[in-house]
């Protein structure tokens, strides 16, 4: 599989940590053995120095990263899952009378589906929808609902009794014996059965037939599928990278700043699953919330520490004015009138270290191709 497109980021909270923690030291280069400042010593204006001002190598000895010995799979892009997703968009434009009706529901069918979950009778939010599309088989939903339509004709309506797993993401819900009310409807056709007229009524630019709908469903999920393998690897680079790595004492206030940024990080996505930050980490990382940002934190600073030390290497700066250019192109593109207010509250700095790393990602990620 080729790179296709450059992907934003390599490891996952890369971005996050480049741009919003800052990758800088107290001037006069911090001391490693005091432990570092506090947050605010990190953002105090005017007490930052930039990351490539930094002197890297007093904190990391780089190994031999011309030789990271990365293997990771290239995925295959499956049929059945064009098919899938092939049929969730033409759904878009089918009614009952354009679906299967005379056979009961097989494992792998797609289906159209109304459903009303209740907890001790009454209905509770999220679990009610009409003309529902669902893949038998996918895992999308709860254990047991999938199962339970197997074998259902279409017009039938049958209850399903089920428990939301122990780790569900709503509270009240974790746990808890419901009940959902299912009628399928119709199953929808594979892709011999579908037709061009209804997905000219999708009205989706440049496709007006079957065939043309596949083809636009296949190149979206093999670019997706292009880019999660490039982020692997990107990831699997940068683990091997640092594995490979000898480190001193870790400048405190890089450390205290990433693990302010992730902190807050985990507390919107923990909140976003209507969970305690703890109860989250706990249940997803099996860790307490403290404990997982300050080794994200340190796994983050000697990523940055590793590749700002490439870069002074290997002459991949960023210079000032390959910053405002890939600045205004970002602004552009995001349909902003200028840099500044792109930018906002951000440190141009901390674009600056985030494009580095994108050059030493490419670095790597051609040593690898080459090998």
């Amino acid at each position: 599989m080729k790179k296709r497109e450059r992907r934003i980021g390599g490891a996952a909270f890369l971005l996050t940590a480049a741009l919003l923690a800052g990758c800088a030291s107290s001037k006069g280069q911090p001391d490693p053995g005091q432990g570092g400042g506090t947050q605010a010593d990190a953002v105090s204006a005017g007490e930052q120095t930039p990351l490539d001002e930094m002197d890297v190598d007093q904190y990391v000895t780089l190994g031999d990263y011309h030789n990271l010995g990365v293997t990771v799979e290239e995925p295959e892009l499956s049929q059945a899952e064009v098919l899938q997703n092939l049929q969730e968009i033409y759904h878009g434009a089918m009614t009952a009378q354009d679906g299967i009706t005379d056979r009961a529901v097989e494992l792998g069918d797609s289906v159209d589906i109304d459903y009303e979950g209740k907890k001790d009778g009454v209905a509770f939010d999220g679990g009610t929808a009409k003309g529902a599309f669902l893949n038998i088989g996918s895992g999308k939903f709860i254990q047991g609902f999938e199962e339970g339509l197997v074998g259902v004709m279409p017009g039938e309506t049958v209850d399903l009794d089920l428990s939301f797993p122990e780790n569900y993401g709503n509270a009240e819900l974790a746990g808890q014996p419901v009940v959902f009310t299912v009628t399928v409807n119709y199953i929808l056709p594979g892709e011999e059965g579908m037709k061009d007229s209804l997905v000219e009524e999708l009205e989706i630019e440049g496709v007006a037939t079957v065939e043309a709908l596949r083809q636009e469903v296949y190149d979206y999920l093999y670019a997706n599928l292009e880019a999660e393998y490039g982020a692997q690897m990107e990831t699997e680079l940068l683990d091997a990278l640092v594995g490979q790595c000898t480190y001193a004492e870790l400048p405190g206030d890089m450390l205290e700043s990433s693990k302010t940024v992730f902190s807050s990080e985990l507390q919107s996505l923990a909140g976003a699953y209507g969970m305690e930050t703890d109860t989250f980490c706990n249940t997803y990382f099996g860790m307490s919330a403290d404990t997982f940002a300050e080794a994200r934190a340190v796994e983050n600073v000697r990523q940055m520490l590793a590749m700002q030390a490439i870069a002074n290497r290997e002459g991949l700066r960023v210079s000032d004015e390959e910053l405002e250019e890939q600045l205004k192109a970002y602004a552009d593109s995001a349909g902003y009138d200028t840099v500044e207010e792109f930018v906002g509250e951000i440190s141009k700095e901390d674009y600056r270290d985030y494009f580095m790393t994108e050059k030493v990602l490419d670095f790597l990620m051609a040593q690898h191709q080459a090998k």
